[in-house]
C-alpha cells in the first residue's frame, strides 16, 4: 500500500467532483479549469469508454435518457445527443447494473461521433445559471483532462492532480452474459493505466483511482499496475444503498451498511470513499448524530477517508444547514465542512470547491 503521508498535498483534500460542477456543466474542460482555478487539489473524471476504446469523461455511460413516455429524464442526461437525428437509430434499450432505461450510450458510438456532441447541464432545475453554457462544450477525453492539468502545473506551478472514477467496469469488461447485445470486451483498468503512462502522468502523490466495484480495483493492484511498473493510490468507494454491482454478479454481495472488513481492503486499497452520511449520521433534522466509528476504524488500518460529495445548494444539505426553503438556493456548506472536518475526515468530495477550500483555509 502507497504511503499517505507521501500522498498529502495538503490535508484534508479538496477533489472537484465533475469538475467545478457547480459553476459549469459536469465533466467539460471549462469545468475542470475553473475547479483548478479556484484552488481544487484534485479534480475528478468519471470515465467511460466508446466503441473504439477511448476514455471520455461523462458520470454515465448513458449519454441521454428517455422516460417510458418518450420524454427526456434530464437529470439523467447530459448530451444533446436526443435532439439530432443522425443518432436516432442508436436509440436503444439495455440492463445495466440491474437497470433497464432506454436511451443513447457511449459504447455505441465512435470517439469522432462522440466529438459532435454538445455538454448540458444536468439539473437545471437546481443550477439554472449553469443552462447558459448549454451546448458551448464538447465531451473531454481522459487525456484531454490529464493534458490540462499538466499544463496547469506548469503555467502556476501548482501540482494539482487527477482523481478518475472507473464506471460500470463488469458492464464494459463485459465477459458475453451481462447484456443481450454484442460483447464490449473493454478493461477501462487497463485504458485507464494506458492513457496515464502515455501522458507521462505517473507520480502517486497526484492520482487516486476510484471505483464502486471491487474486482475492477484488485485486478489494478495485483495484475495492470505491476505490469506497467506503478503502485498508485486505490479508493474504494461506497454507497449505503447499493452493493457492489461485481459483488452481486459473483453471488457474494456486501452490505457496506454492515461491519467493515477494514484489513481486506487495506490490502488493495489505500482508502475509503464512502457517502457523507457513513462517516457522519444525523438524525431527522439533520444535525449530527451518534458518532459513526468508520473515519477512526479506516485510520487505525491506515486507509485515508475520502466523503462524497458535498454541494452548496439548499437540496442537497442536511436541513439543520438549509436556509429558506427554495431548493436551489446556496445553503450553510461550511457548517457542513466544519463537522465532517472536525471528525477527522481527509477528503471531500465537492462540487463547490471554492466554497470548500475558503473554510479549509479559514
Amino acid at each position: 500500500m502507497a504511503d499517505a503521508v507521501s500522498r498529502s498535498i495538503q490535508r484534508p483534500l479538496v477533489i472537484a467532483h465533475r469538475g467545478a460542477s457547480a459553476y459549469r456543466p459536469e465533466h467539460t474542460l471549462a469545468s475542470y479549469q475553473l475547479a483548478l482555478e479556484m484552488g481544487a487539489d484534485f479534480v475528478e473524471p468519471d470515465l467511460v469508454a466508446t466503441r473504439d476504446g477511448v476514455l471520455v469523461c461523462r458520470h454515465e455511460n448513458a449519454l441521454a435518457i428517455l422516460r417510458e413516455d418518450g420524454s427526456v429524464d434530464r437529470e439523467w442526461t447530459s448530451t444533446d445527443i436526443f435532439a439530432r437525428p443522425e443518432f436516432a437509430d442508436r436509440l436503444c434499450r439495455k440492463t445495466i447494473d440491474g437497470q433497464t432505461i432506454r436511451g443513447w450510450f457511449s459504447e455505441d458510438l465512435t470517439l469522432a461521433e462522440i466529438r459532435q456532441l454538445r455538454c448540458l447541464e444536468r439539473i437545471p432545475h437546481l443550477r439554472p445559471g449553469n443552462i447558459r453554457w448549454d451546448g458551448k462544450f464538447t465531451i473531454p477525453t481522459f487525456a484531454e483532462v490529464l493534458a490540462l492539468v499538466q499544463a496547469h502545473a506548469e503555467r502556476t506551478g501548482r501540482l494539482a492532480g487527477v482523481y478518475p472514477e472507473t464506471k460500470h467496469p463488469s458492464w464494459f469488461l463485459d465477459e458475453g452474459h451481462f447484456h443481450d447485445g454484442p460483447r464490449i470486451g473493454l478493461c477501462l483498468g487497463e485504458l485507464l493505466i494506458r492513457d496515464l503512462l502515455a501522458a507521462a502522468f505517473l507520480d502517486p502523490s497526484r492520482v487516486f483511482i476510484q471505483s464502486f466495484e471491487v474486482s475492477n480495483l484488485r485486478d489494478l493492484k495485483a495484475r495492470i499496475m505491476p505490469a506497467a511498473g506503478l503502485d498508485l493510490p486505490l479508493i474504494q468507494l461506497m454507497s449505503p444503498r447499493h452493493a457492489p454491482w461485481d459483488s452481486l454478479l459473483s453471488g457474494r454481495p456486501i452490505d457496506w451498511r454492515g461491519p467493515i472488513d477494514h484489513e481486506g481492503l487495506a490490502r488493495y486499497a489505500s482508502g475509503l470513499g464512502p457517502e457523507r452520511s457513513m462517516a457522519l449520521p444525523r438524525d431527522r433534522a439533520g444535525r449530527p448524530d451518534a458518532a459513526s466509528s468508520l473515519v477512526s476504524e479506516a485510520h487505525a488500518h491506515g486507509l485515508d477517508v475520502h466523503v462524497w460529495t458535498l454541494r452548496g445548494e439548499n437540496h442537497f444539505l442536511p436541513l439543520v444547514h438549509r436556509r429558506g426553503d427554495a431548493p436551489d438556493v446556496p445553503g450553510d456548506l461550511a457548517a457542513e465542512v466544519r463537522e465532517l472536518w472536525a471528525i477527522g475526515v481527509d477528503g471531500f468530495f465537492t462540487d463547490n470547491p471554492d466554497r470548500v477550500k475558503g473554510v479549509l483555509k479559514a
